[in-house]
């Protein structure tokens, strides 16, 4: 906390140098007061001091120094009529614009910022207690309470699962394009609010809810079929959520990480931070989620164990709008997609153009058209993918000339953006096209770590889960064993932030540590070890289940903490792949499509669990012998689960080796960060080629 804070000290100091057009490295100013002698301001703190001749000198009060920007009397009626005047000081209308420059980035500076945090995180933590506390059980909701048959259940579920991956995208254009990331959190939050409040209210009536089983009927229970109306409130409740989620989740990374002014470094370096916390924060609410919320739906009731999740979103959305003064809410600025669509479209139309016209210099720039998309800073111009350059060279016909109005200048010519585009807009198609490579590799990760609820799950479900075997008869629910992978993931992440960064810092110099693709990497090796050692683990569980005869029923004598390595691989896997892949999309995406990024990085993850299964099915159908049975059989000792986790384990080999290839050769975008001048109002260029 200490070196943020240091870090803003220096933040107002270079904005008030500046002001003054000094020079960074000033210490004091002198100031001459009306006769009265001078005054000296140290800028770098400790007392101001007025030296007044034979009269001696004295320390005034810090308030005192406001001398610096008004011109005010040194000391109450003393100093009536007299100014603080600095020596060699500007003239008065440069003075003044300088200081209304000053005044008004300090407005800006006002909003955003660290404070916001406790109002972005507060939101995280209640937004996922309610996600996660809703979904976890919603299996044993839908067949129990709902009495769908399991299949019918499951596939309820799994289209829910995939309506929510693909709302995330029509989220994220609203957000860039119309609404604004803020009104798109709000709105959203307010839409899963009304969704988990309809399903507690039909959780908890009964008429919302077929009659309960009848178990005093000869040969089992008879259930009764929910209502055509019970189903439609049900499917109704559903959807609420889906929309809600695809609204929530690509905009509320890219909203905190919008607090941070990128224009500066040390903003710039607090944003990489909030990454780490953010993560942390998920992680920990779903680890309260899958216990106590679990535990209250299975030991309390439904009206209660959804009511919480319901009670959680409202102060997530309470907490979030709470923090409105604050926020940096920037302005949405049209829809990337149109912008991407424009410059395919031009560069197709000039595909026979002269390649000579793709020089640099011959390039369309229209900085006053671009800003609103480059508040930061704009793309400059690449090598790569130089066919797309054909879009931003000018021929007959692309510039179209307004009538100028009586007694002005005549306008600067407008381009035809179907025809021409700004080196800017072609550079942002480029950084999409780049990306792909880099996104699609994120995915295999996510289908190793899906396995976890899935044959993970069924192996605890057949190992001894006692706590404590001597001392204990308690069990840990098979479904609890997830909370192994979120302890390390969580421990991962808090050591990362504050041991490892601060050491890889003073070998790398980069303010994050280590670069998000180094990240990336480590990730994806550790998942492989986690797949390796799953299957290991998994012949050990199957050949102890064959010692202790329990192979066709019971439970092996085998303690399911042998699973823990494989879970607490896979956690801290999570800790550096996803919250680096996380940093990748909201750093190398153009600016003006951050919740776009942030929308493809939750594809990803839904695109992980559709190739998991897609990979059973296919290892499923292959390996099925004659006599009917397959590596994945429904009792897992009859199998060959092992071999299924050392496919997956050379699929993320195979993984691993792509990733490295297409990180090697990967160019980050060239930006130019703007930054203001010391003394004139030219700006000054950071140019990002490598992280």
């Amino acid at each position: 906390m200490d070196e943020i804070f240091g870090d803003m000290e220096r933040e107002r100091r270079d904005v008030f140098h500046r002001s003054l057009g000094l020079s960074a490295a000033a210490s004091t100013v002198s100031y001459e007061s009306g006769g009265r002698g001078s005054v000296n301001v140290p800028l770098t703190g400790g007392p101001v001091e007025h030296k007044r001749g034979k009269r001696g000198t004295r320390t005034l009060s810090a308030r005192l120094a406001h001398c610096l920007y008004h011109e005010l009397a040194i000391e109450g009626a003393e100093s009536s009529g007299n100014t603080c005047n600095r020596t060699s000081s500007p003239p008065r209308e440069e003075r003044e614009r300088m200081e209304a420059a000053a005044m008004d980035k300090t407005k800006i500076r006002k909003k955003g910022g660290l404070r916001t945090m406790p109002f972005i995180f507060a939101n995280e933590v209640a937004e996922k207690l309610a996600v996660v506390g809703f979904s976890t059980n919603m299996l044993i909701y839908l067949t129990q309470q709902m009495h769908m048959p399991l299949a019918k259940a499951a596939t309820t579920l799994t289209n829910f699962g995939g309506t929510s991956a693909m709302t995330p995208l029509i989220g994220a254009y609203l957000a860039d394009a119309v609404m604004g990331r803020f009104w798109t959190i709000a709105g959203a939050s307010l839409v899963y609010q009304v969704g988990m409040a309809l399903l507690t209210v039909s959780a908890a009536l009964p008429q919302f809810r077929p009659a309960p089983c009848n178990t005093a009927v000869a040969g089992g229970s008879t259930c009764e079929q929910a209502l055509p109306w019970q189903l439609a409130v049900l499917y109704v409740c559903l959807f609420l959520n889906s929309v809600g989620a695809g609204g929530y989740r690509p905009c509320i990374v890219a909203f905190g990480a919008d607090q941070f002014d990128e224009s500066e470094s040390a903003e710039r370096a607090r944003t990489w931070g909030f990454f780490n916390w953010y993560y942390f924060c998920n992680g920990a609410s779903m680890l309260v989620a899958v216990t106590a919320v679990v535990y209250v739906q299975d030991n309390v009731g439904w009206g209660w164990g959804l009511g919480v999740p319901a009670a959680c979103m409202g102060v997530s959305l309470a907490a979030f709008v709470a923090g409105y003064p604050m926020y940096r809410r920037l302005q949405p600025v049209g829809s990337p997609f149109t912008r991407l669509a424009q410059v395919v479209v031009a560069a197709v139309r000039k595909r026979r153009v002269d390649r000579a016209g793709e020089e640099t210099g011959r390039l369309y720039e229209n900085d006053e058209m671009d800003a609103p998309i480059s508040m930061y800073g704009k793309l400059v111009h690449t090598n790569q993918l130089s066919f797309f350059d054909r879009a931003a060279i000018i021929t007959d016909g692309n510039l179209l000339m307004t009538e100028a109005t009586s007694g002005k200048q005549p306008p600067s010519p407008v381009p035809n953006l179907w025809r021409l585009s700004t080196v800017h807009r072609v550079e942002e198609l480029k950084s999409v096209i780049r990306m792909g490579p880099i996104w699609a590799a994120g995915i295999l990760v996510i289908t190793a770590s899906s396995q976890q609820g899935t044959f993970s799950l069924q192996q605890a479900s057949t190992m001894d889960r006692r706590v404590a075997p001597h001392l204990s008869s308690f069990q840990i629910p098979a479904g609890s064993m997830t909370v192994f992978s979120l302890l390390a993931m969580l421990v991962t992440l808090f050591v990362y932030d504050r041991a490892l960064v601060p050491l890889a810092r003073r070998y790398t110099g980069l303010d994050r540590g280590i670069s998000f693709l180094h990240r990336m990497g480590i990730g994806f090796t550790i998942s492989v070890a986690a797949s390796l050692v799953a299957g290991f683990v998994e012949r050990h569980r199957r050949e102890a289940a064959a010692a202790g005869g329990t192979t066709d029923a019971g439970t092996a004598p085998l303690s399911a903490y042998w699973l823990v390595p494989q879970y607490a691989l896979h956690g801290i896997a999570e800790a550096f792949n996803s919250v680096g892949h996380l940093e990748f999309m909201y750093d190398q995406a153009p600016e003006s499509m951050r919740s776009t990024a942030t929308a493809l990085f939750w594809l990803s993850i839904s695109l992980g669990s559709y190739v998991s299964t897609l990979l059973i099915t296919v290892v499923h159908q292959w390996s099925a012998g004659p006599d009917g049975s397959n590596w994945l059989p429904d009792n897992i000792n009859h199998g060959k689960l092992d071999y299924f986790y050392w496919v997956v384990t050379l699929l993320q080999v195979m993984n691993l080796v792509y990733y490295l290839i297409c990180a090697r050769r990967y160019k980050f975008k060239p930006v130019q960060h703007h930054k203001a001048g010391e003394g004139d109002d030219k700006s000054m260029v950071e140019l990002q080629e490598n992280v």
